[in-house]
């Protein structure tokens, strides 16, 4: 790929300037190079050193490489980093790398980082000759990040994934309010041109958990699917059943993720309408491995599965595939009805198209109730014009031709072209 770049400060997009996902971006300065992301692209069909970028110092020892920094725990931002020679330091938010660490037992693929910095709102990190100024932003993975790297004089902000209609919104509104001065080049998210009218706006979590409390009004036993790593679901969720009387059930993975968290305000042991089940998949798991540790902290809140039958009908389980045995053992699925709290494109192929067939064959009723988790058009031109920067690129996008639409000063780069800063 032919450079433009004279070799000051020079940045290039490895994946993301076509597609959302796999988002990888190499910045280089005085011969000195971070990565900002390494992500496994959602198309991948397993996670394999082959989708490595082509990066000095990802397979074998380079001194150039000093660190990899992760802007959230998003599988298609971090998925990459079990494939890499081991030692090079890594970089992300302090309840990123617990969440990663909690979610390693449950999940395949997992992955226990060994993090060498940690990413904090505001505070400064020097790695090299890059100056790193993270901001906390409002996305549904928890501990997200938008970057500001300073070199040679030079300002880019890479937005990460942002939005501005979660329970964190006043985050976004934080940063357009008081914005990084003086950005040559913004990397900034499109994920939602082509998916969204340019007015249009994504509803935000207090309608998502209106929406909820609205259904679990009505009776019957209620299924949820959604991420246990979306934790501004799981809240709206919980808040919701509140509101009704229900009482939620979560597994060990959504309690051992939110315990992660750290954050004494979000549910745990001992709140009112909650109960902990250890579905039959995760029961086996923990013997086979004598994780029995994992039960302890849970003991008192935990339901059993012949209990369920007695509160099913007011009851929500925060349910996915591998439960449907349970299902089946403890007489679960008469008068169910099965909610989808995540991206409706799963349900297009994949376990999530087998699951919504799985319930079409029992009868069970199929809901949508969920919103994006990135910037509306409307909240991403808020966003340009706050940091009015001298360049704007386009990464996370399948639609990187729209953005001179809306945005002034876009330039598009190609994957794997360097380019001056």
């Amino acid at each position: 790929m032919q450079s433009e770049s004279s070799g000051a400060f020079r940045a290039r997009i490895h994946r993301g300037a076509q597609q959302i996902g796999g988002s990888c971006i190499e910045l280089e300065a005085g011969g000195q190079r971070i990565l900002l992301d390494l992500g496994l692209p959602l198309d991948a069909a397993d996670v394999s050193d082959a989708l490595l970028p082509d990066v000095e110092g990802l397979r074998s020892d380079h001194p150039g490489l000093n660190a990899i920094v992760i802007s959230h725990g998003h599988g298609d931002h971090w998925g990459l980093l079990p494939v890499c020679r081991p030692g090079i330091p890594v970089v992300m938010g302090a309840a990123t790398a617990r969440i990663l660490s909690a979610a390693a037992p449950f999940v395949p693929n997992s992955f226990v980082p060994s993090v060498s910095q940690h990413l904090s709102d505001r505070t400064v990190l020097q790695i090299g000759p890059f100056r790193i100024t993270p901001y906390l932003v409002d996305h549904s993975a928890y501990d997200a990040y938008a970057l500001q790297i300073e070199a040679c004089g030079r300002h880019l902000f890479y937005s990460g994934d942002i939005r501005a209609h979660g329970r964190k919104a006043a985050l976004f509104e934080r940063l357009v309010s008081k914005p990084p001065e003086r950005i040559d080049t913004m990397l900034m998210e499109g994920s939602s041109l082509g998916r969204l009218n340019e007015h249009d706006r994504f509803e935000n979590e207090d309608a998502i958990e209106a929406r909820l409390a609205e259904s679990f009004g009505r009776p019957g036993f209620v299924l949820i699917s959604a991420s246990a790593q979306n934790i501004d679901r799981l809240v709206s969720i919980y808040r919701a059943c509140k509101r009704t009387g229900r009482t939620l059930l979560l597994d060990l993975y959504a309690m051992e993720i939110l315990r992660a968290t750290g954050n004494p305000n979000l549910p745990d042991i001992g709140w009112p309408n909650l109960s902990v089940y250890v579905p039959e998949y995760q029961r086996r798991h923990i013997a086979r491995n004598q994780r029995f540790d994992l039960l302890e902290p849970y003991k008192s809140a935990r339901i059993f599965r012949e209990h369920i039958a007695e509160i099913a009908d007011k009851a929500v389980m925060l349910f996915r595939p591998a439960m449907a045995r349970d299902l089946d053992l403890g007489h679960l699925w008469d008068n169910a009805r099965a909610i989808w709290s995540q991206w409706d494109g799963y349900l297009q192929a994949g376990p999530g198209a087998k699951l919504k067939d799985d319930l079409l064959e029992r009868g069970i009723p199929l809901a949508v109730v969920h919103t994006s988790g990135h910037a509306s058009i409307a909240d991403l031109k808020r966003l340009a014009s706050a940091l009015n920067p001298e360049r704007l690129v386009p990464i996370h996008t399948f639609h990187g031709d729209r953005f001179s639409d809306y945005f002034d000063n876009v330039t598009r780069r190609a994957d794997g072209e360097w380019w001056d800063v």
